[in-house]
């Protein structure tokens, strides 16, 4: 019903278009493309360029879009256009939710699991803002039998050996209270030595958390894992012999948060740079192989612990709905000038502009001995070529019986599969690739 409701709505939109066509029906489709592409193109020129070019990107980001309200406004068709977005974002809205029920929800499989004896947990008081201290989370898990390592922001510590230590001393979990890649360091001696990992929502965006359906408003709640918890047995990633749970970058981003001024001013630094990193003589490229797929001249390069459900999802709050598939996603980035920035606006995953894939193996190559690579979020150099590969389901993760849970994830409308569950055909395998 809800695909039919979908087609519904792209013919009701398709009418309006037609019944508008004498009162300038085509006037707004042109318009609202031409608006997207001009905005588009702005921004390309905002974040490419210095100078003058750059202040013509930025009025003609905010120039595109307001001139089409204005020519809609004047020409007396905000009704036809306010009409044609409505209907075509009831079709979009319809679509996925129907795509959303057709497939079975896919969740990770958790066992039940006895509550450790000597559980260690590290922490890191500046996390996420002094999340560890706002939520008390040093007293509650002491409360619960658990003892506590206290980071020292004034001297940094190897966690990976703290943890290893605790070990020795005959601890039977690790956990972490701070950021992920705190948390992937230490998953890794959790991982070795088979130890169950417990995961603190105490870090900033707390992506590893998210994806584990762990509540990130309150830190306090993983805690009760510890009590009433059930195990996960997930993927790790591995680049270069490091642990990664999220994400390994390369290429611009990895660039730009070398900087030190970064982490204090992320968006006046990523603007400094960018133009060098996009455009400038010195700029770097790289090359992949993916799996048997070579990948060649990317701008930007994400490799991921499982993949996204769509690489539209990683500009914000994307979700991988699985930790346990043994697949690693990739996203390559390549864009050039004002052309290719406006066919990545208009055609968003299907530009030619994005590669999509999944793979057990990614290598990356550079021009240069050694290359930028940020470690979920952690600024490093390695060494060419950079190896990331995926250990399967080699974490066992103690989570609470009582947690939020992974919503299920907005996939990707592909109108094909619409069409078919329309007229009862069925769904398409979902390993369908992009």
């Amino acid at each position: 019903m809800l695909a039919r409701l979908a087609l519904l709505a792209v013919i009701g939109s398709l009418v309006v278009l037609l019944l508008a066509l004498g009162d300038g029906g085509l006037l707004v489709v042109g318009a609202g493309f031409l608006g997207l592409i001009l905005c588009a193109a702005g921004v390309w020129w905002f974040v490419a360029h210095r100078g003058a070019v750059r202040l013509l990107g930025a009025l003609l980001a905010v120039a595109a879009p307001v001139g089409v309200l204005v020519l809609f406004s004047h020409e007396g068709l905000w009704l036809t256009a306010l009409i044609l977005c409505l209907c075509w974002g009831a079709a979009l809205a319809c679509a996925r939710a129907a795509l959303r029920r057709s497939r079975p929800p896919r969740s990770m499989r958790a066992v039940p699991a006895a509550p450790p004896e000597r559980p260690v947990l590290i922490m890191n008081p500046k996390s996420g803002g002094g999340k560890v201290a706002r939520f008390g989370l040093v007293e509650r898990a002491e409360a619960l039998g658990a003892r506590v390592i206290l980071l020292d922001p004034s001297a940094p510590a190897d966690v990976a050996e703290l943890a290893r230590g605790a070990v020795a001393e005959g601890a039977d979990l690790l956990g972490v209270a701070g950021g992920d890649g705190t948390q992937a360091l230490v998953a890794e001696v959790a991982a070795e030595h088979d130890l169950p990992f417990l995961v603190i929502s105490a870090g900033t965006r707390n992506h590893f958390a998210m994806d584990l359906g762990l509540d990130r408003t309150d830190p306090s709640r993983c805690l009760d894992a510890l009590t009433d918890g059930e195990e996960l047995r997930i993927d790790l990633g591995d680049v270069a012999g490091r642990p990664f749970v999220n994400t390994v970058s390369f290429g611009v981003y990895a660039d730009v948060v070398q900087r030190p001024e970064y982490r204090d001013d992320k968006a006046g630094t990523a603007l400094t740079l960018m133009p060098d990193l996009l455009l400038g003589e010195g700029v770097r490229r790289l090359d992949a192989r993916v799996d048997g797929t070579p990948v060649s001249a990317q701008q930007a390069l994400l490799v991921s612990n499982n993949p996204y459900v769509s690489p539209d999802e990683l500009s914000g709050g994307g979700r991988r709905p699985s930790l346990d598939d043994g697949e690693l996603g990739v996203l390559g980035i390549r864009v050039e000038d004002a052309a290719q920035a406006a066919d990545l606006a208009v055609r968003g995953s299907q530009s030619t502009s994005l590669t999509v894939l999944t793979a057990h193996r990614v290598e990356v190559t550079a021009d240069t001995d050694e290359i930028p690579v940020a470690v979920d979020g952690e600024a490093l150099r390695m060494p060419v070529p950079v190896v990331c590969t995926l250990r399967p389901r080699a974490l066992r993760v103690l989570v609470p019986r009582d947690r939020p849970g992974v919503p299920a994830p907005v996939p990707p409308v592909r109108w094909r599969q619409v069409f078919d569950l329309a007229f009862g055909r069925g769904e398409r395998p979902t390993g369908e690739s992009h």
